[in-house]
């Protein structure tokens, strides 16, 4: 069950999104960025109780799953990075799918579903949170969650970007009937202002909060939700949700200079951040001029031949035909560099569906900690369905499977799918320097390019990095230019063949949310183009 109390502002008189073009970093000793008002305060709480950067991550990570509902929940998957201080951990959280399937079960379609349970596949957040908490945390666990059901119990006023994505959900879900009945409780999604609660939310909160996660792949929350794929011709199965677990793992690593980018091995698409800037480190991009037609145009063609090498490899490891680090490989990279020319490559690439419906967050505490987490539910509130009286909906990750017969990332029972959420993390001379993600699908590696490079290769801040304007390389290879770039770029980056457009949606862009380590603290920022901030003490 779910409510919504509507603004009391006239249905002609809607709530307007005022967010500047660009705003102040934040500097303190603490840090908490994300990409809700709520949320960062939740995180900022948690460090005020004693806390550590993993608690503010967490309680921030289960905050979003109620204020920003239409890009996580408690069906999400997650990845993390952790600095404790001393070394850089990574936690792979995502789950496989049902044992069940296999190729057959698809056979017929050209692309996996998207809605339905045909596109679910175990949710991992929770166990996530629990393995970081254990690892890591100093609050008691329950204590992450006190937050979040508050907001779920009274309610909480949906920000003006929430709103627009939640309604934007609601013209194609609102068919599908326990999301209607939890995200649509009048028929229609709340404005911004609006007030929604969620007591079923609540209370599956307290269940996981009180369980240290049992309840979600053991108990109560796992038969309700195995029940229900049950009724509605779904293949996930208790054993499926008991034999989840969380891995933690060792972040790859690229060199850029006199940095270091690291992010988590596939089944994620950092790889193809690394492939990228390995090129780029190469070609020596950070002499070109900042903004330049040529900066942008070795960065686009660059991306290109990281994102061909993502779809053509990157799957669950156990499946891969070539490792990380063969294609990391020094030969390998100067024989890719040495193909990029002044003229736009034509070569296309076989695109896998992408989403702009992510959260992620950045983290940093006095005692050095830092921490970059990154959660989804893929596809909008993803698959459509939300387990009847739980307010638990479900990802739909299964999408990121491909039919293709002998590719590493062809669908099948107990296998992780490509996954496009990818948290990130920077080093100089073997210490912490900046904790960020950029959440936004087929944007993620790109973005996590800019932000390098600008940080790192031209001295920018965290938020004057994230206020420039971006470029985004579509699979089709189109090329998009967010708003801000000069005309006669445009002009010089078509004389060289590649076909550009303005890009009039800002989701397409992502959203940044970012931690730099500095010599008495934190220098923190948030995008401008997603309702959160950057606060800190």
């Amino acid at each position: 069950m779910s409510s919504i109390t509507r603004n009391s502002r006239s249905s002609a008189e809607p709530v307007r999104d005022l967010s500047p073009r660009s705003r102040s970093p934040v500097f303190a000793r603490n840090a908490v960025a994300t990409s809700q008002p709520l949320a960062t305060q939740a995180g900022i709480s948690a460090l005020q109780r004693g806390g550590n950067a993993v608690d503010a991550a967490l309680s921030a990570a289960i905050t979003l799953t109620v204020v920003e509902p239409c890009s996580n929940g408690l069906g999400s998957d997650a990845f993390a990075m952790v600095w404790d201080g001393e070394t850089l951990s990574g936690l792979n959280a995502s789950g496989r799918s049902p044992s069940a399937w296999s190729l057959d079960r698809f056979s017929g379609r050209t692309d996996m579903p998207t809605r339905g349970w045909e596109s679910v596949t175990v949710p991992g957040a929770v166990s996530g949170w629990v393995a970081l908490s254990e690892r890591f945390g100093r609050l008691p666990f329950p204590t992450l969650f006190e937050p979040a059901i508050h907001y779920a119990e009274t309610g909480f006023p949906v920000g003006p970007r929430t709103a627009a994505a939640w309604a934007r959900a609601a013209q194609v879900l609102r068919k599908e009937r326990t999301f209607a009945q939890h995200f649509l409780p009048d028929g229609d999604a709340p404005r911004a202002g609006d007030v929604f609660a969620s007591p079923d939310l609540a209370r599956s909160l307290k269940l996981i909060a009180d369980s240290s996660g049992k309840a979600f792949y053991q108990g109560l929350l796992a038969q309700t939700l195995v029940s229900q794929s049950e009724r509605e011709g779904g293949a996930m199965t208790l054993q499926d949700l008991e034999d989840h677990q969380p891995e933690w793992v060792q972040p790859l690593t690229q060199e850029f200079g006199a940095v270091s980018l690291h992010e988590i091995p596939p089944n994620g698409q950092g790889l193809a951040a690394l492939i990228a800037l390995a090129l780029l480190d190469r070609l020596d991009v950070n002499s070109r001029e900042p903004n330049s037609s040529e900066w942008l145009h070795l960065q686009i063609e660059a991306m290109k031949i990281a994102i061909r090498t993502a779809f053509d490899h990157i799957a669950d490891p156990a499946h891969m035909r070539m490792s990380p680090e063969e294609l990391l490989e020094p030969s390998a990279i100067l024989r890719a560099a040495a193909r990029i020319t002044s003229r736009a490559s034509p070569d296309a690439v076989a695109p896998l569906p992408s989403s702009k419906d992510t959260v992620c967050l950045a983290t940093g505490d006095d005692s050095g900690m830092m921490v970059s987490f990154i959660q989804s539910n893929y596809i909008g509130f993803g698959s459509g369905v939300v387990v009847e009286g739980t307010g638990i909906a479900l990802q739909n990750r299964g999408a990121g499977f491909v039919t293709e017969l002998a590719h590493p990332n062809q669908v099948d029972g107990g296998k992780r799918p490509f996954h496009t959420i990818i948290p990130a993390f920077v080093t100089r001379a073997g210490e912490p320097a900046l904790a960020f993600g950029l959440m936004g699908g087929h944007m993620q590696h790109q973005g996590h390019i800019q932000m390098v490079t600008r940080i790192f290769g031209h001295g920018q801040d965290p938020q004057s990095a994230s206020d420039e304007p971006r470029w985004h390389v579509s699979p089709d290879h189109t090329i998009y230019l967010e708003r801000g770039y000069d005309f006669a770029i445009l002009d010089d980056l078509a004389s060289r063949g590649h076909r550009v457009h303005i890009g009039n949606d800002p989701g397409l862009f992502g959203g940044a949310q970012l931690v730099l380590r500095c010599q008495n603290g934190y220098c923190a920022g948030s995008d401008h183009r997603k309702e959160g901030n950057a606060a800190g003490f």
